[in-house]
This record gives structure tokens, C-alpha cells and sequence, in this order.
């Protein structure tokens, strides 16, 4: 199994959280980007750099992606193309996407994108918190022991 990171917009709380993972359990982790990110001290962590494009790293990831795979994303879509690879994806508040979820994800993501269209201001989502971070720990480590990883 190798861990993928959509580094793009990853946050700071979890680079600490997602390298003590990997070198608790000896996994290979890969960071996809298309800006320099830097993640943490490893000899498991892989950074891959791409061209500038809005789907340039997520089309790499799964490009890189093989079946059992996990893969760290808050990009609905991408989690979509992973799930459809028999890979398995988290966001960044530890929210596990699944075949019986992601359709409700998509769906939701394409209202709220429609409605913004319209000129109606949604908010976004709410700031990351040490609480977000919390639960990302949680999510991650029971998704590793799940598959005999921790």
C-alpha cells in the first residue's frame, strides 16, 4: 500500500500527524503537487511535482494510483476517479469517502458549485481546527489498523 497526499492544499496540523503515520507503520508516502511543498523529514516520503493545471496533480495521483491505495484529498472529484481505481480515500477532517457516500458528495459539491454560479455567496467551508486535525488522526489510524497496517 502506498499513501498519496494532494499537497496543494494541505494543511499544516496534519503534515506532523500523516509523517508519524508513515514511519509508525514503514508505508511509502507520495506528495503531489504543483508547487514545492514541503512535508516532513522521511526517507518513505516521495514528493512529485507537476505542471501547473487545475487537474494536473490529480490526474498524476491517479496515474500513480493501484488498487488498495489510500489516498488524501479534500477534492470530491478526485476522490471519486480513486474509489473507481479500488482505492480508498480520507479528507482532511477524516472524513472517509466510500462507494455508498461519494455520489452524495458529488451531488452536493455540483449544488453548492451551481448555486455559487448564481451569484448567492455560500461561505466555504469552515476554518480548519486542532479539532479537524484530531479527528484526521483518528480517521487515519483507524483506516491503518483496519488494514493490519498499525
Amino acid at each position: 500500500m502506498t499513501i498519496f497526499v494532494d499537497g496543494d492544499a494541505f494543511p499544516n496540523l496534519l503534515k506532523p500527524i500523516v509523517v508519524r503515520a508513515v514511519e509508525r507503520v514503514k508505508l511509502p508516502l507520495v506528495l503531489v503537487s504543483n508547487k514545492p511543498v514541503r512535508l516532513g523529514d522521511s526517507s518513505l516520503i516521495k514528493t512529485v511535482i507537476v505542471a501547473a493545471g487545475a487537474d494536473a496533480a490529480d490526474d498524476r495521483i491517479v496515474e500513480l494510483l493501484s488498487p488498495g491505495d489510500l489516498v488524501i484529498t479534500t477534492d470530491i472529484p478526485l476522490a471519486d476517479r480513486v474509489l473507481a481505481k479500488a482505492a480508498h480515500a480520507i479528507d482532511h477532517r477524516g472524513e472517509r469517502y466510500t462507494a455508498d457516500n461519494i455520489k452524495q458528495y458529488l451531488a452536493m459539491r455540483n449544488l453548492m458549485e451551481t448555486i455559487r454560479d448564481t451569484g448567492v455567496v455560500t461561505g466555504g467551508p469552515k476554518p480548519f481546527s486542532p479539532k479537524d486535525a484530531h479527528a484526521f488522526a483518528n480517521a487515519l489510524h483507524r483506516f491503518l489498523t483496519e488494514h493490519g497496517m498499525a
